[in-house]
């Protein structure tokens, strides 16, 4: 995973260098233009961009709300928007999205992460100060983004791709060996790369279809080095692999000769200047490998700079600092646990095409990972989504593990990277599987996957239902549409693992699930609401969470349902769930909060009934606890006497133009809400 809060990936202060620095690198370029003279001088040749997808999802995620849990609906019209602008002019598009964290790099990603915490942590703190989402600048992307993001692509047939190593040096090796007209994506090591062109996403400009090249040839020329000092450049300075803190020391040496030069006092662009200086002026001998050895680091350093000018090097290259090219990581993980070898072939092609979701993970290497979720780091009452879920990851883990051959050496628990308030990721929690309620037994992976019996359908089903402990609701569950089906099984599950969720809430949930099902994306443009409540926004998150879990269960059964009906954009829109929320804690009727849609009343009503039916079965009754917004200028009384003061959207004013319920509970919602 990426940090998205605006730092560039990649080599430490390169990308700040390049564009504040080196104006002279970044050239400005007309995509379709390019694409034009390629079709010209290669007619049988399609221009193809191979795109960092995980680098676009900042760019792709345009609506204003953020906060609330996504709004999907704009979201995947805006990647619809952004495929279409480069089909219209004959670019095609191939995306990569990250599948794994290598081991080597586990140590930054948990630093990303819990740095994320902190600015997670600031988030909450705003919304309770201000009673408004954030600023801009303290942008998050919604819970799941990068999830649901390969399954958007994939929805709209482009080709799309989730690496099994690190997704950097997969998409570099793809614009070699493909010959593509340039790499779009924004991380400096695509400059350090021998690759294709590096394009800017953050640059791009749709309309005009232009963008920024950082040119590779003219980074060398501005700092006297040859493409294959790059990585030990990338290295010097500080990249994924080898940690800024590994070789301080020899960036200070570079630092001080460069300043006895200079004679001037150092500026934060000299870094870069100093170690290319010291590079050019004092290894680059005829001998490098020799220049190597005389390094004044350690032998662990040494052995750490070598793999890390190892990672840059793509197939048939060779780099004249080591003597000879190491393999990279193997395309197929070494496996902790003797799985069926036609499971694990099933489940590396799914996760190759990204066309599952956590799968291989667990088979191949037993470990897996959730990034940072928008939670109140001091929210009592709310556990986290890591605990909310674990029961279901843990019959989830059941039924893969099952896929041992070895009864006697089998492994009965995965390790999971998972992040949540108050956890420091030292090391991974080791969480063990838990029996699954099946009648029949566990079934037989690969024939759950494969088989085309006729009893098989029926049986991904209820293996579905069972992964939830629903094993008893296959009546009921069953005639249900699909997409219902999903909201069901999740709300249900919620409702049992969190002992604080009330009716509210499960009103708040239903009402705009099934409003967003039957709104067109126009709708949502016009839905505002005035107060962030803090709580509502964790619940969002919890939902979106929830669906992961749910596409990890699909791909885990072999696909009871199609992947699209168990997408946020079906069935979740952030804004409308959070006015719901507001409006149910308010003390608006069901009616209200089903627009007084006769239909969808009748609808809800009967999933509502099934939901508490299943929460008793548990022995869990729902109780009503509505809750107040907090005291101050955001409270509804104040509200009221100053609405002028407050604007309303042009979907407010026609909510608040809606006949209200002479009920004494529709009475109660105020304005504030909507």
């Amino acid at each position: 995973m990426r940090y998205y809060k605006g730092a560039a990936m990649g080599v430490k202060g390169l990308q700040w260098f390049i564009e504040n620095v080196r104006p002279e690198v970044c050239v400005e370029v007309n995509l379709n233009e390019i694409a034009k003279r390629i079709r010209q001088e290669h007619p049988q040749r399609t221009p193809t961009i191979v795109v960092d997808a995980m680098s676009c999802l900042k760019y792709w995620y345009t609506a204003d709300a953020w906060v609330h849990g996504g709004q999907w609906k704009e979201y995947i019209h805006s990647i619809e928007s952004f495929i279409e602008a480069f089909t219209s002019v004959g670019i095609k598009l191939v995306f990569f999205f990250d599948g794994v964290v290598e081991q080597n790099k586990r140590t930054e990603w948990v630093r990303r992460r819990l740095e994320n915490n902190r600015e997670i942590d600031k988030i909450f703190q705003q919304i309770k100060t201000s009673g408004q989402q954030p600023a801009k600048e303290m942008f998050f992307i919604p819970s799941g983004l990068a999830t649901f993001s390969r399954f958007a692509l994939k929805s709209l047939g482009v080709e799309t791709w989730c690496s099994l190593q690190e997704a950097d040096y997969e998409i570099a090796k793809y614009g070699l060996l493909n010959n593509c007209m340039g790499i779009l994506g924004q991380d400096s090591d695509y400059i350090i790369y021998d690759t294709a062109p590096y394009l800017s996403i953050n640059k791009l400009q749709l309309i005009s279809m232009t963008t920024v090249l950082y040119s590779r040839e003219n980074l060398c020329r501005s700092l006297g080095l040859n493409k294959c000092d790059l990585p030990l450049l990338a290295c010097i300075l500080g990249n994924d692999i080898v940690s800024a803190n590994s070789l301080q020391s020899l960036r200070k040496k570079c630092m001080a000769l460069y300043q006895r030069k200079q004679n001037m006092l150092p500026q934060r662009s000299d870094t870069v200047l100093a170690v290319a200086r010291y590079i050019s002026e004092c290894l680059c001998s005829s001998d490098r490998i020799k220049e190597m050895a005389r390094l004044p680091i350690s032998e662990e350093v040494r052995n750490l700079l070598e793999r890390g000018i190892h990672s840059y090097l793509l197939p048939a290259q060779q780099s004249p600092w080591i003597i000879s090219k190491k393999d990279n990581i193997s395309d197929i993980p070494s496996c902790v646990m003797e799985i069926c070898e036609d499971v694990l072939k099933i489940a590396r092609e799914q996760h190759i095409k990204a066309e599952g979701f956590m799968v291989y993970n667990v088979l191949s290497v037993g470990e897996v990972e959730c990034s940072n979720t928008l939670e109140d780091p001091n929210e009592t009452e709310l556990p986290g989504q890591a605990f909310v879920f674990r029961e279901a990851r843990q019959r989830i883990y059941t039924l893969l593990l099952s896929a041992q051959h070895d009864s006697s050496k089998s492994i009965s628990e995965v390790k999971e990277w998972f992040v949540y308030p108050g956890n420091a990721l030292q090391m991974p929690e080791m969480v063990n599987i838990i029996p699954l309620n099946l009648p029949e037994g566990l079934p037989d992976l690969k024939k759950l996957w494969v088989s085309e019996e006729p009893a098989m359908k029926n049986l991904r089903f209820t293996t579905f239902l069972a992964l939830f402990d629903l094993h008893e609701f296959v009546e009921e569950i069953s005639v249900l549409e699909p997409p219902v089906i999903g909201i069901c099984c999740l709300l249900i599950y919620i409702s049992r693992q969190v002992d604080s969720l009330s009716i509210e809430d499960i009103d708040a949930y239903l009402s705009q699930a099934i409003c967003v099902r039957n709104k067109p994306l126009s709708h949502f443009s016009f839905t505002e609401v005035h107060y962030v409540d803090t709580r509502a926004v964790q619940l969002a998150s919890l939902f979106i969470r929830g669906l992961t879990v749910l596409i990890a269960a699909n791909t885990t059964c072999g696909f009871p349902f199609k992947m699209a009906y168990l997408m946020p954009w079906e069935i979740f829109d952030g804004i409308h769930f959070h006015s719901k929320y507001l409006k149910s804690h308010a003390g608006c009727s069901e009616r209200d909060l089903l627009e007084e849609n006769i239909n969808w009343i009748s609808q809800f009503h009967d999933l509502k009934v099934l939901i508490l039916k299943a929460c008793e079965k548990k022995g869990r009754i729902i109780q009503s606890k509505p809750r107040k917004p907090l005291a101050g200028k955001y409270s509804p009384g104040f509200r009221a006497q100053n609405r002028k003061r407050f604007r309303l959207a042009p979907r407010s004013q026609t909510i608040m133009k809606y006949k209200m319920s002479q009920s004494k509970t529709s009475k109660l919602c105020p304005s504030y809400n909507i």
